[in-house]
């Protein structure tokens, strides 16, 4: 009776600590699971916050160029949406380490006759030789005699004013860039920005463009707050209120929002 007994608790011993282990095993795998999850989210946020500083980059680059561009349009001609979209490309919106080192927005090579400060950066060709400006002032005016100086360009300021589709090609057919796609660059960016609207002012001509609605407008709906709408653009709050001369963050519904100056 007793060996029995002794036996039994034996038995029943054995099989709670096995369940015991088994839970423990169970309960080790499952933290395992839940520790892998937040990591499979990192990329899609961190995208993000890329996208939006780029186009932020950009529009902060229209506002501060945009009067050099169209000052350049009223000296030599070259429509004030290449000068632009040239900058924004060549640069990447002031960001390229030539800019920011040379400012050299148009990424123009020292060629024959460069007398001034010179750096050198691997491009067409290993330690391609750039110009270097004091100013940007002064890479915007230097495109713009770079243009009008030499004959290959010539046929460019007989062309109707303002008119960027025919100036984009004819930039790439005279050999401006290497880039086969380079002229349908230049048109996604003056379109995608309503770079053209800057033409229209110098020629003093009214611009009415449904882009122009979708690209440096926000018409406000259902829902929408002064924080929705700035992250959507890539603006921050403030400078969405600055643009728009708001004192508050009261909009109304129907309410047109500018989202570039």
């Amino acid at each position: 009776m007793n060996l029995k007994f002794i036996l039994i608790s034996v038995l029943t011993i054995s099989l709670l600590v096995s369940c015991k282990s088994k839970k423990r095993i169970i309960r080790e795998f499952q933290k395992e699971v839940i520790v892998v999850k937040p990591k499979e989210n990192k990329p899609v946020s961190k995208n993000t916050k890329v996208n939006s500083a780029i186009k932020n980059s950009t529009l902060d680059y229209i506002r501060k160029y945009k009067n050099a561009a169209m000052e350049s349009m009223r000296k030599y001609k070259i429509p004030a949406s290449i000068t632009l979209a040239q900058g924004i490309l060549e640069s990447s919106s002031g960001n390229s380490e030539l800019t920011r080192k040379s400012n050299n927005h148009f990424g123009i090579k020292c060629h024959k006759g460069w007398k001034g400060k010179r750096v050198y950066h691997d491009d067409d060709k290993k330690d391609d030789c750039f110009r270097v400006y004091k100013d940007p002032a002064d890479s915007f005016k230097d495109h713009s005699l770079f243009l009008t100086g030499r004959g290959r360009y010539a046929k460019l300021f007989k062309l109707k004013k303002g008119d960027y589709v025919k100036w984009a090609k004819g930039l790439s057919e005279a050999g401006y860039a290497t880039d086969r796609r380079y002229p349908a660059k230049l048109i996604a960016l003056i379109e995608k920005y309503d770079l053209h609207r800057y033409d229209t002012k110098v020629l003093g001509k009214s611009f009415k463009s449904e882009i122009t609605k979708n690209a440096t407008n926000h018409i406000v709906v259902k829902g929408d707050t002064l924080y929705s709408i700035s992250k959507k653009h890539g603006l921050t709050v403030d400078e969405l209120k600055k643009l728009n001369g708001l004192n508050s963050n009261e909009i109304r519904i129907g309410q047109s929002l500018s989202l570039i100056k």
